[in-house]
């Protein structure tokens, strides 16, 4: 979705004109879209009034000169790069925007850490997601847990939002144990009101193979529902809904990995877990 404000020039035409010129040269627009998403349209004739809302059109002719001949609208502004990074894990910085979460905070006995190796607080580093997947509960907990054996990594909150309107995939760049892991990306609830979640979470199964880079890719948005698409979650359950995700208000993204489910072929249970990753993308399909 696209939020659209605009701005209008009115000019009054100071000559005569032939019928056809006037035909021609009256009644011009021009609508020029910058890459800020601000349009600034031209009309060659003050005797009317125009408004531009949500893409439709609405014109109120006070004057039987208004002709509309021509809407020029040059859209190559608004298509972004073919690729977008939208996290890095190169340095130890990169690392800060992240916080890590497991069972632990609910009487669990899963741990995880985030570290890049020595030396790679320049360029050149990667990202170890790495920790341990224990089902087993403390004993004397005061959490009534269902389960356990899960650890993520979760993007800190920021000022504004990830926009990823005209992207259509996500893709990470990571080496893997084996293990299948979850990404999430959560985004800015349609009805923000009082007794609303702030957020929507949107989840896939991302595979990991084992000891080799590998670049996986899921989908945001397609007709044909791909395997890999983002369903819409509640509390780590998909939920039957029609609801179209807000890809231009994203509020942040996780990855995380649970000892049980999963792709099929792919380890699973307690036990060590370890995924280096790269970075993560946003991609448009040319």
């Amino acid at each position: 979705m696209f939020y659209i404000y605009t701005r209008f020039l009115h000019f009054h035409m100071q000559s005569r004109y032939s019928d056809m010129s006037r035909f021609r040269s009256l009644l011009q627009a021009s609508v020029n879209a910058t890459k800020k998403g601000i349009f600034t349209c031209y009309f060659y004739d003050g005797s009317y009034s125009i408004n531009f809302l949500f893409g439709v059109l609405f014109c109120d002719i006070s004057s039987p000169l208004f002709y509309l001949l021509a809407l020029t609208w040059n859209v190559e502004e608004w298509v972004p790069p073919a690729e977008k990074t939208i996290f890095k894990f190169n340095s130890k910085e990169d690392l800060k925007k992240w916080h890590l979460y497991s069972d632990s905070e609910y009487g669990g006995l899963s741990s995880a850490s985030l570290e890049i190796p020595d030396g790679g607080n320049g360029s050149g580093g990667t990202g170890i997601f790495s920790g341990n997947l224990s089902v087993d509960i403390s004993e004397g907990s005061k959490w009534k847990m269902s389960r356990s054996g899960f650890c993520g990594m979760r993007s800190k909150k920021f000022d504004g939002f990830i926009d990823l309107d005209g992207y259509d995939a996500i893709a990470l760049r990571l080496r893997g144990d084996g293990r299948c892991y979850i990404s999430t990306i959560y985004t800015e609830n349609w009805v923000n009101s009082p007794g609303q979640a702030e957020d929507n979470s949107w989840q896939a199964f991302v595979f990991a193979p084992k000891d080799s880079w590998y670049t996986a890719k899921a989908s945001l948005t397609s007709i044909d529902i791909p395997l890999a698409r983002y369903l819409p979650t509640w509390k780590g359950n998909v939920i039957d809904v029609e609801m179209e995700m807000n890809q231009g208000r994203v509020l942040g993204m996780s990855l995380s990995v649970n000892a049980e489910g999963g792709a099929v072929g792919a380890k699973s249970g307690a036990g060590d877990f370890r995924v280096e990753i790269d970075s993560i993308k946003a991609l448009r399909s040319p």
